[in-house]
């Protein structure tokens, strides 16, 4: 007979000779070991004791009553320019790598954040800036210190002017998140859109590497989630006539909502407020291509255009930013778990629903280039898709197709 795919079973014939059975062989009267019933309640995570002690007093949140120069233009070399184009260096180490969808998200199982060679961090500036933004899990020996000295490498580190720093002394170019286990839930301050932001964009050289570690928090399943969305995505689905149109604006990014809020919360505001003009389409020194610099927390208007059509352009440019699918990744965080991202292609939101735990992260960010906008530069849609072989994206509806639930 052939060899099936299913082994036939083997009969078991017992001896009636007493001298050859092992007696001594007992495994068969072994209690089978039951399985513990999993404990599940619908909507509802275990929520972590922090009464007695916690190991990061240090990182807890603090307003030191500090004023800062105005920031000056300094020197800015991208990293990522030296990377490998298949990362060798990075992923050397790896034991997995994946992304989440084809537009932006990649995670990484396997590195060690605190142990990178300078080729390594290469390599992964390199990754960030194609992929937007990069995970890493349980990232446990990568202290404050570490953090810090790897955001270093790739540029100056950025002092907040108005939000949290560490209660330790000496970390004022680390941000803090912290939202205690009793505080109100605030999605009625914010509308959904306006969450959508990317870091300080107001400052003259925006940042673009920047890395936050979660040291505390929901469980999964408890909330607490961040979303990005690639802004090379949000360029790629303008119309050929928009991206023309946009290609030639500048947007006026203001630092004065974050000032006015802090000094009504009686914090002090470091830095005095700053409204800075960027363009609208920049391209990225790395991969030369081009993206939308656009986003609702932090711009105010459009220069040189009736403020109707100003409105009209940002209540567009919102919408592609915060509903669009297919450009969007989310992240369940877990304990010590890290995100690597490029500010000047992403833009992020926060989460609410985890009322009850403690959430609790810290966030160092490199400073980059002052926003540039090249002509030559390019679609990363376009490029992607020839290299692959796609068909061209459908952009005025002429080849429908079935909707995909």
């Amino acid at each position: 007979m052939a060899p099936g795919l299913i082994e036939p079973a083997q009969s078991v014939v017992l001896s009636n000779h007493r001298d050859e059975l092992d007696l001594e062989d007992t495994s068969w009267r072994q209690p089978i070991e039951k399985k513990r019933p999993v404990a599940y309640e619908p909507g509802r995570t275990a929520i972590e004791s922090h009464d007695e002690f916690y190991e990061h007093e240090d990182l807890r949140p603090s307003f030191p009553n500090l004023h800062w120069d105005p920031l000056i233009e300094v020197p800015y070399h991208d990293k990522g320019i030296h990377g490998d184009a298949q990362f060798r260096n990075l992923l050397a180490s790896a034991t997995d790598v994946f992304d989440y969808n084809p537009k932006i998200g990649t995670e990484i199982h396997g590195v060690n954040l605190a142990k990178l060679t300078d080729a390594q961090k290469n390599d992964l500036a390199r990754l960030i800036s194609i992929r937007g933004v990069v995970f890493f899990r349980d990232q446990t020996e990568l202290g404050i210190g570490a953090q810090r000295q790897l955001g270093a490498y790739f540029g100056r580190l950025h002092k907040h002017a108005t939000t949290a720093v560490p209660r330790r002394a000496g970390l004022e170019d680390v941000h803090v998140v912290f939202t205690e286990s009793t505080a109100k839930d605030q999605r009625a301050v914010f509308s959904p859109t306006f969450l959508w932001h990317s870091d300080v964009t107001y400052e003259i050289q925006p940042p673009s590497y920047t890395s936050l570690k979660v040291i505390s928090g929901p469980p999964r399943g408890g909330g607490g989630d961040t979303l990005w969305t690639s802004q090379y995505g949000a360029y790629d689905l303008l119309s050929k006539p928009m991206q023309q149109y946009l290609e030639g604006l500048n947007a006026l990014h203001s630092a004065h909502m974050q000032a006015d809020g802090s000094r009504a919360a009686g914090r002090p505001v470091r830095r005095d407020p700053v409204v800075t003009e960027h363009p609208l389409i920049r391209t990225h020194p790395v991969t030369g291509w081009k993206s939308l610099f656009f986003n609702p927390g932090f711009v105010t208007g459009i220069v040189g255009i009736p403020k109707a059509e100003s409105d009209a352009i940002i209540g567009y440019l919102n919408e592609i930013t915060s509903t669009t699918q297919e450009i969007h990744v989310r992240y369940q965080w877990r304990k010590n778990d890290v995100a690597f991202w490029d500010n000047r292609i992403c833009n992020h939101s926060a989460s609410y629903g985890f009322t009850g735990h403690r959430r609790h992260a810290v966030r160092v960010a490199s400073q980059a280039e002052r926003p540039v906008f090249d002509p030559a530069g390019k679609s990363q849609e376009e490029e992607l898709s020839a290299r692959y072989r796609l068909p061209d994206v459908n952009k005025d509806g002429t080849r429908q197709s079935n909707y995909n639930d």
